[in-house]
């Protein structure tokens, strides 16, 4: 197939990893017959500096051309005063809106051999497989905000209608279907008036999916089920705010943050895939980077907007089979062990990618 996709390397660890994953595309394209014509654009911080944007046109223009988006990561400390009028997120923020990227799908995934780098206990991690789906373009990241002037008053409002709710819901309960049937809504139902649509929107949808188990749990027992019984989850639905606290709390599950990967999608094949980590400016330029949640999102991408499902799969096993075989980058180093570099990495995943032997 012939595809054209976007890579916004951003800012921080991000050219490295995406470097690192446009390699591993490029075996995928000749293994598989494949034509990917990849254009490079500016985004986040690097974006600001180049043309006062951490989102300029010239990189909207080419991603409304394109079948898909790699993004690596925004942000650093250059950039992180929160009352600048210019942010790297503002870039994230429009880029979602713009395409009405609705649903983030983080899944997280503890492989056997990391499982000593989580602080649980073994027993507590045994089939742990959890795709979280956030709603993306709403809630109160997006809703009306200000800081009034001369008070020490401001606010934020949790906005959220129906259709919003009704169509992450859907993306939740038809995921589950695939999976083990259970869907998990997460809400703050007892005290908020927005989480009480949200349930009462989720109780309907539920009525399509009389297969799927529907469960409702408050933000905060949810934060300790995580930690205390994380494999009971399979489908984790949750708004804008508490998907991101959630899934990332549920990153020490996986032993780093580097490995997950994560997909923003709407409602066609259209998609935004990144990494969950960030930019991490405290290792960037020294060949550190955790390169397996770029590499994972990669697959995400094969899956959801090219359909390429063999290919996704591929991409998958050749990671998990460079971590069974004692890989490790920094984050997920044995103490006392020395740890491979980015490419190092990723030049075991394209030595399995080959079927070749692993030195």
């Amino acid at each position: 197939m012939k595809a054209n996709i976007v890579a916004l390397p951003g800012d921080g660890i991000g050219p490295e990893v995406m470097a690192e994953a446009l390699r591993v595309l490029d075996q995928i394209a000749k293994r598989y017959g494949h034509e990917f014509t990849i254009k490079e654009g500016l985004i986040g911080g690097a974006a600001i500096d180049a043309t006062g944007s951490p989102l300029p046109d010239e990189t909207l223009r080419l991603c409304e051309e394109a079948d898909a988006i790699l993004l690596a990561a925004v942000g650093g400390p250059k950039w992180s005063d929160p009352t600048a009028p210019v942010r790297p997120e503002q870039g994230l923020l429009k880029i979602r809106r713009h395409f009405g990227l609705f649903a983030n799908l983080r899944p997280v995934k503890v492989y056997p051999a990391l499982a000593s780098h989580a602080p649980l206990r073994a027993d507590l991690l045994e089939g742990v497989d959890i795709l979280f789906v956030r709603e993306l373009t709403g809630g109160i990241y997006f809703g009306p905000r200000k800081e009034l002037n001369g008070s020490d008053t401001a606010y934020d409002t949790m906005v959220y209608t129906r259709p919003e709710v009704e169509r992450v819901a859907h993306v939740a309960f038809r995921a589950a279907q695939g999976r083990r049937k259970k869907v998990a809504s997460v809400d703050k139902a007892n005290v908020l008036a927005s989480m009480r649509l949200w349930r009462k929107t989720v109780i309907e949808v539920a009525e399509d999916y009389d297969d799927v188990e529907l469960e409702h749990v408050l933000v905060d027992a949810c934060t300790m089920h995580l930690l205390t019984r994380p494999a009971s989850f399979d489908v984790v639905v949750a708004g804008n705010m508490f998907g991101d606290i959630l899934s990332d709390e549920a990153s020490v599950l996986a032993g780093s943050l580097g490995m997950l990967p994560s997909a923003s999608l709407g409602s066609g094949r259209f998609g935004m895939y990144e990494p969950v980590h960030g930019s991490a400016p405290d290792i960037a330029g020294q060949g550190k980077a955790n390169p397996t949640g770029m590499l994972l999102s990669m697959a995400m991408m094969l899956r959801y907007s090219m359909e390429l499902e063999e290919e996704a799969a591929a991409i998958e096993a050749a990671v998990e089979a460079t971590l069974a075989q004692g890989l490790r980058t920094a984050d997920i180093a044995e103490k006392g062990k020395s740890a491979a570099s980015t490419r190092e990495f990723t030049d075991a995943v394209l030595a399995h990618l080959a079927g070749q032997p692993v030195v």
